[in-house]
């Protein structure tokens, strides 16, 4: 699978740790950034993934910042992102089996599960019940007419 990844600098020891389990495990990882520990601003790099996701690029997105709030507010406003912040393996299966996430972002510092862990949940779960199929269409009809400015 192609995976897009990035991190602000409050994240990126934990994506580099990532980006090595991915690969590992056979995926294709596309780094958005940022390449340090240096300072760095979060939007551009929860965008550029957020895009990579949204045009198909890539078939999924992780994205790292100290709380996970910023990555994922800056990720939902991409439109056919649905981005969820996941501290637990349980929060990564539900993300996926009840909201169908396409990016999921943790928190470098309040994640209470091991963050590989919490990968293989979410790669390994889908969306499978009618009742929160119809719900994800519900968001995805949304987002449509907003995008259509039929707010």
């Amino acid at each position: 699978m192609k995976i897009a990844i990035g991190a602000d600098h409050r994240g990126f020891e934990l994506k580099s740790r990532l980006i090595a389990f991915l690969k590992k495990e056979g995926h294709q990882i596309k780094d958005c950034g940022t390449k340090s520990t240096d300072a760095c601003d979060y939007p551009a790099i929860g965008y550029s993934v957020a895009k990579s996701v949204s045009s198909g690029e890539s078939e999924r997105g992780i994205l790292i910042c100290m709380s996970g709030i910023g990555m994922s507010i800056i990720a939902n406003k991409v439109p056919g992102v649905r981005a969820a912040i996941c501290r637990t393996k349980t929060d990564a299966q539900l993300s996926r089996e009840h909201n169908d996430a396409n990016v999921m972002v943790i928190s470098a510092k309040y994640a209470t599960d091991n963050p590989e862990d919490m990968l293989k949940c979410w790669f390994s779960a889908d969306i499978r019940d009618v009742r929160h199929k119809k719900r994800v269409k519900q968001i995805m009809d949304i987002e449509k007419k907003i995008l259509k400015g039929e707010m």
